[in-house]
């Protein structure tokens, strides 16, 4: 088996006396639905439903597949696929079949997908033939000469590319057998081994990635479980793209509970809005980006979103005034939270908190995270004040995969994680959100925290989306540069923006010294995160052209 990278025996063996990780797998939980719940249904993505019995057949037919095509212990199983039923059932399959699970967003392209096939020495993939604007089976049959490891491409869906593998080929069949049921027994994964893989965003290079037990991830579900206060009558809806993130719920929180979970193949406003009306979402899980276009969608009135009781946002900074046209547009309660890939901890909110906990703060430690905010030094601040986010506990990953220099890099040696995000707690212990470190504009020796001031101008009437970044100054070292996105093709200066800042009572030294608009803010591929990097790199060569 691939060995945690940073968690010892003893350390393993100390979460399973607290009772902080179960001897359970997400195949365990899935089986035991199945034998309680069997009828009763357990996914759709709007178009294939599946009952907990169906899903677990499907699900042990694709492991007992993968181990027929001659898949070994911890080899690697890349999946591109977007939001769907075989996505879900799949990353089942692999930890049953003790195969490694890669899923990957679907937005990556040829030199991005090639690169991590690469590295991981993946030994297959599974693709769309054709989705949106991509020939995925082209893509991959032209890069696939390059290497070596890998063996298997299967196709999801009906429609069957020349000389190609189907994925539902390995659905054939009848029942398993008690001796097949027997070979998947002795094949999958303990609980605490390394049953899975995520990859990073890559903002700071080509991605890495993230090591995970089912011990440490069913951890985490069972704190929003808890939070969310899910049960089987719950139907919890994943609207994001990424296969982790906030739809972490969606994969493990909601079968623990044995919630139904929905899942939205790809996200038009109009298109999420009718899947939770029809489905009758209780939770659903999102980012800021798509909860403003759902409450800018023009008919988003006139969907029936009755059942909704919590909007579970992440991944990206909520901006106030967006939270609360969500909640005064869409209804119930919207819920903020903090997470990293490479961390698996996580902060959020809790439902019965008031608006300016919950949409304010990414709320409390859940999950049994710990969380101190730590100063240059080393050691932690006093209360109140801002420091870096360090966060530990038993929903953390186990490190980077066969990456222990990059673990150490950003683990220290008694188990705690370095976010890069800023941030304090308020006098009830809710962690509040300032910055990136690296972020950070410092401005004459001063501080200026991005996320304070986009937040601020969000509420910008002329504004419709903004990102701050530092540029260069020759007497100051930095000053803060506003990219702006004008809602509407409205006409905007620097001093609407200076004009307005001055009204918010904040110090001089944080309004913007330039304003440069675009049509559209860069984005880390396939999340809704803005990458600053471009921006960085674009004012500095717009400065350095000046000089």
């Amino acid at each position: 088996m691939v060995k945690p990278t940073r968690y010892t025996e003893d350390e393993i063996q100390e979460y399973y006396r607290s009772g902080q990780w179960l001897p359970l797998t997400l195949a365990d939980v899935w089986d035991k639905n199945a034998r309680e719940h069997p009828d009763r249904e357990a996914l759709t993505d709007g178009l294939r439903r599946e009952t907990w019995a169906s899903a677990k057949l499907a699900i042990d037919k694709l492991a007992l597949g993968l181990l027929s095509l001659g898949f070994k212990k911890d080899e690697i199983l890349v999946i591109q696929l977007p939001n769907c039923v075989e996505l879900v059932l799949l990353r089942i399959a692999c930890e049953k079949a003790g195969v490694l699970c890669l899923p990957v967003v679907r937005s990556l392209r040829q030199r991005e997908i090639e690169r991590i096939l690469a590295d991981v020495k993946a030994r297959g993939i599974v693709i769309p033939w054709k989705y949106r604007d991509l020939d995925y089976h082209a893509m991959v049959s032209e890069i696939r000469p390059r290497l070596p490891a890998l063996k298997h491409v299967m196709v999801a869906g009906d429609d069957r590319p020349p000389g190609a593998m189907l994925l539902k080929d390995l659905l054939a069949g009848p029942a398993l057998t008690a001796q097949q049921v027997q070979r998947l027994g002795a094949s999958g994964y303990a609980p605490h081994e390394v049953s899975m893989i995520n990859h990073t965003s890559g903002t700071t290079g080509f991605p890495k990635f993230v090591e995970y037990s089912m011990a440490a991830r069913l951890a985490l579900g069972r704190g929003f479980v808890e939070n969310f206060r899910l049960t089987e009558k719950d139907v919890v809806c994943a609207l994001g793209s990424v296969p982790a993130g906030v739809n972490n719920v969606a994969y493990f929180a909601a079968p623990q509970a044995a919630s139904k979970t929905v899942w939205l193949e790809h996200f038009e406003a109009g298109d999420a809005l009718s899947l939770i009306e029809k489905e009758r979402a209780t939770v659903v899980c999102g980012v800021p980006a798509m909860y403003a276009l759902m409450v800018k969608y023009p008919r988003c009135r006139d969907h029936d979103l009755s059942s909704v009781r919590v909007w579970w946002c992440g991944s990206a900074f909520l901006p106030y005034p967006l939270a609360v046209e969500v909640e005064e547009k869409l209804g119930a309660k919207i819920v903020n939270g903090l997470g990293a890939v490479d961390f698996g901890g996580t902060t959020v909110g809790g439902p019965e908190d008031s608006r300016e906990t919950r949409i304010l703060t990414v709320g409390k430690p859940r999950s049994g995270t710990l969380i101190k905010i730590v100063g240059e030094d080393g050691g932690e601040v006093e209360q109140g004040a801002v420091g870096e986010i360090w966060g530990s506990g038993p929903a953390s990953s186990s490190g980077y995969y066969l990456n222990p220099e990059a673990t150490w890099q950003t683990w220290t040696r008694d188990g705690w994680f370095r976010t890069g995000d800023l941030g304090r707690f308020d006098d009830d212990g809710n962690v509040l959100i300032v910055g990136r470190k690296k972020e950070v504009i410092i401005r004459g020796g001063q501080n200026i925290y991005p996320a304070e001031i986009e937040g601020l101008l969000a509420a910008h009437p002329k504004i419709a989306a903004v990102a701050l970044v530092g540029m260069p100054d020759a007497i100051m070292g930095e000053k803060a540069c506003a990219y702006v996105v004008p809602r509407g093709g409205q006409q905007l200066g620097l001093e609407d923006v200076v004009q307005f800042l001055k009204g918010q009572d904040i110090a001089p030294y944080k309004i913007p010294e330039r304003l440069e608009l675009v049509a559209e803010l860069p984005m880390v591929a396939g999340l809704q995160k803005v990458n600053k990097k471009v921006l960085q790199e674009d004012i500095a060569m717009k400065l350095g052209n000046a000089a």
